[in-house]
């Protein structure tokens, strides 16, 4: 796994959290990047993307509270995430294809978020 989530943790409903993806080699931003989660009991869903022209999509149900980053460093993004709410609840992965892997994706292996 060359790609390491951090940041998660337990907060009360309307607080915020900064989620960061750190990859081991550069991250091909041609390819773009996203991330993802899984709550319990469900599959694993798209939250967030950014795509080779900066542009940004997001879930709706995190519309205007997430805010995706762009890559920093060469090998770092972020997922801000304001007004949490209890069905924020999962485990978040993030998503992306490193240099020379012909955006070949991989995930990272999760960071848990809990909001009561």
């Amino acid at each position: 796994v060359q790609l390491v989530e951090s940041g998660g943790g337990s907060v009360q409903a309307g607080g915020s959290l900064r989620l960061t993806c750190t990859s081991s080699k550069l991250i091909d931003v041609r390819c773009g990047f996203s991330w993802h989660r899984q709550a319990p009991g469900k599959e694993r869903g798209w939250v967030a993307s950014m795509n080779t022209g900066n542009n940004v999509a997001y879930k709706s149900d995190v519309q205007g509270r997430f805010t995706i980053s762009q890559v920093y460093y060469g090998n770092t993004f972020y997922l801000f995430m304001n007004n949490l709410q209890p069905e924020d609840t999962a485990v978040y992965y993030c998503k992306a294809s490193l240099v020379d892997d012909d955006c070949d994706y991989q995930f990272g292996q999760g960071t848990q978020v809990t909001v009561s």
